[in-house]
């Protein structure tokens, strides 16, 4: 397969900056492999879906992973921009900083709104550049650590809006809400588990009363995600790693829908790489770690029957992954239908509900 098989042109007007309001009024388009594409809207997946069928969503809390950091070298100062990506100690985060090129080891960050003081409460939430990696990584060891690390990152910190939506705007108060599912649960994601985001209170209701379950996993979305691959021969990209966990009793209740004849509904591709990891040896089981599982046309699937997404940026692994599940034709025809009817794209966008390719 070569990376340009997973491309298209987007109108950048496409791009969709805010959400649809209320979230169920966004537009759903359904792909029925072999048998064409209908125009939904997501409050009627009610009647998309069957008593019976299960739904599985990522309870992922995405926590305000931007930073905005001075750089000290004796009394000059320089601003640096970080995105937390992954936790790997109590006082220690993996981050993308920008610029990272005049970033040196052992140099001191210091964090809070410029408006402070650098002898008040900057100098209680400071970080030492620990390493540097690749591409712009740097390792950051902060001065404090657990809860209160938590604490500092969520009062100082922004919400990490997709590079397509940085670009165009800052966020706001409104992204606080708006990037948040209303079932999110878990700290640790730096980016959204974004069809979900298309969920209310109310369209849940509506889903249980039909006598559609609904589960959850847990898979921390990572900044890896808006990394593009960069080798045109798709089996040479190394994908990202983020942690996951799929528990017993949500193994158990999954086993029972498919038994009673319902179907695994994945709610976003992070849902479902997660539920397809867990199922790698045949049967779904539970599962907690960190999975880097790539998925692209020729994989079978195990343990997911539906699929509802987002619409995703051309040459991605997401969009790879849809083309797996649907079919790359089926999906090229879909994306191009969507562009010309006016679909939003990508994470405040409209979404998809795709089925199977059972070729």
């Amino acid at each position: 397969m070569r990376l340009s098989d997973f491309d298209y042109d987007l109108p950048e007007g496409r791009i969709a900056l805010r959400p649809a309001e209320p979230r169920d009024s966004a537009r759903l388009l359904v792909v029925r492999p072999g048998a064409g594409l209908e125009d939904r809207v997501v409050r009627d997946l009610p009647d998309l879906l069957k008593p019976g069928d299960a739904l599985v969503f990522n309870d992922t809390r995405v926590i305000p992973a931007e930073l905005v950091g001075l750089r000290v070298r004796g009394e000059a100062a320089a601003t640096v921009h970080f995105n937390l990506h992954k936790r790997i100690a109590e006082d220690r985060w993996l981050a993308f900083a920008r610029p990272a090129k005049r970033l040196k080891v052992g140099e001191r960050v210091r964090f809070g709104p410029a408006s402070e003081s650098i002898a008040c409460e900057l100098a209680a939430f400071d970080a030492e550049v620990a390493a540097k990696g690749e591409g712009g990584e740097v390792e950051l060891r902060f001065a404090l650590s657990g809860v209160a690390l938590d604490e500092a990152i969520a009062r100082h910190g922004h919400v990490p809006l997709p590079p397509y939506i940085a670009a165009r705007r800052a966020d706001d108060a409104r992204d606080r809400a708006d990037y948040q599912t209303v079932f999110a649960r878990f700290d640790g994601s730096v980016a959204a588990p974004t069809a979900g985001l298309h969920f209310t209170p109310d369209l849940l209701g509506r889903l249980a009363a039909k006598g559609i379950s609904q589960h959850f996993v847990t898979l921390h979305v990572g900044a890896g995600t808006f990394l593009p691959v960069k080798t045109e021969d798709v089996r040479a990209h190394r994908m990202h790693a983020e942690w996951g966990e799929v528990s017993a009793a949500t193994v158990e209740a999954l086993d029972a829908a498919r038994a009673g004849g319902g179907r695994v509904v994945a709610v976003g591709t992070t849902s479902a790489r997660l539920l397809e990891t867990a199922a790698r040896d045949g049967a779904l089981k539970p599962f907690a770690g960190e999975t880097d599982i790539f998925i692209t046309p020729g994989y079978r699937f195990r343990a997911v029957d539906v699929l509802m997404s987002n619409f995703h940026l051309p040459k991605s692994t997401l969009f790879m992954l849809v083309s797996a599940f649907s079919g790359l034709e089926t999906m090229r025809a879909a994306y191009a239908h969507a562009i010309q009817s006016g679909y939003r794209f990508y994470s405040y966008g409209d979404a998809s509900l795709l089925f199977p390719d059972r070729a």
